[in-house]
């Protein structure tokens, strides 16, 4: 049946092979788009400052490994407490078939608050870059594992022209070093194996010896508890990328703030 990045993939390829828009005109549109209204400057949320990483807080309703999470959350509810609890950015998940998100999601999110939005899922071709742009995204993801070096570089350098960050995920040193070869100014690493979606909590400090200070550096998945934001930001990540623990929290914000604190969680 092959992996749950393959079989992901598989279906996104297979959606992009029957998309029949013109590339020439989404890019001219999202152009257009970028000119009239500048993103948030999702780059810049992401500088670390005295009381160390920022959070990017993810609105994601179902996962392939564990079913659904917050099939009914409210996208505006749940950003506007992120936003309370001091969260720096957004991450919302769009892919319909295995996360349950979409691009209505995404905007009412960005609607609800000042913070800065990454499109999660799994672009594979300028016109899902441009799709992030034309639906209000700040940013997008590019996942070394689902694309070869030119696509890499391309739809990396596309977003860049479109006045979108794109954070370039990595599971290991080789795809780190691709990453870095593809000209990546924010390099997320996934402690999560896309592969088998197995955890493991040490891949983010180990790859992050193989990053250069030049670029941003986010750790995604596993990150529960104020100890694992500690230290991570002692292996010298910027920020922490963190879904599950705040998305299935009864207080949101008071989550956000005591993974960035240490404070407790209410009860209830």
């Amino acid at each position: 049946m092959g992996s749950y990045l393959e079989r992901i993939l598989a279906r996104h390829r297979q959606e992009a092979a029957r998309d029949r828009r013109d590339p020439d005109e989404l890019v001219a549109a999202a152009r257009a788009r970028a000119a009239a209204a500048a993103s948030r400057g999702f780059t810049s949320a992401l500088a670390a400052g005295p009381a160390g990483p920022r959070l990017i807080a993810e609105v994601k309703r179902r996962s392939p490994s564990k079913g659904d999470l917050a099939a009914n959350l409210d996208p505006a509810r749940l950003a506007a407490a992120y936003e309370r609890g001091g969260a720096a950015c957004l991450s919302v998940l769009t892919d319909a078939p295995h996360f349950g998100g979409s691009a209505a999601d995404l905007a009412a999110a960005r609607a609800a608050t000042a913070l800065p939005v990454l499109r999660k899922d799994f672009t594979l071709s300028a016109n899902d870059v441009c799709d992030a742009r034309l639906m209000g995204a700040d940013a997008v993801l590019l996942i070394v594992a689902a694309l070869d070096d030119a696509e890499l570089r391309s739809l990396r350098e596309l977003a860049a022209s479109l006045d979108l960050a794109a954070i370039v995920e990595v599971h290991d040193e080789m795809e780190a070093g691709r990453a870095l070869e593809s000209g990546a100014e924010i390099i997320g690493v996934n402690q999560r194996d896309l592969r088998s979606f197995e955890l493991d909590a040490c891949r983010a400090a180990r790859i992050a010896t193989a990053l250069p200070p030049s670029v941003k550096k986010v750790a995604e998945s596993g990150i529960t508890s104020h100890d694992d934001v500690l230290r991570l930001a002692g292996a010298g990540f910027d920020a922490v990328l963190v879904g599950e623990s705040v998305v299935t929290s009864s207080d949101p914000a008071a989550a956000v703030r005591a993974l960035l604190t240490g404070s407790a969680v209410p009860c209830g």
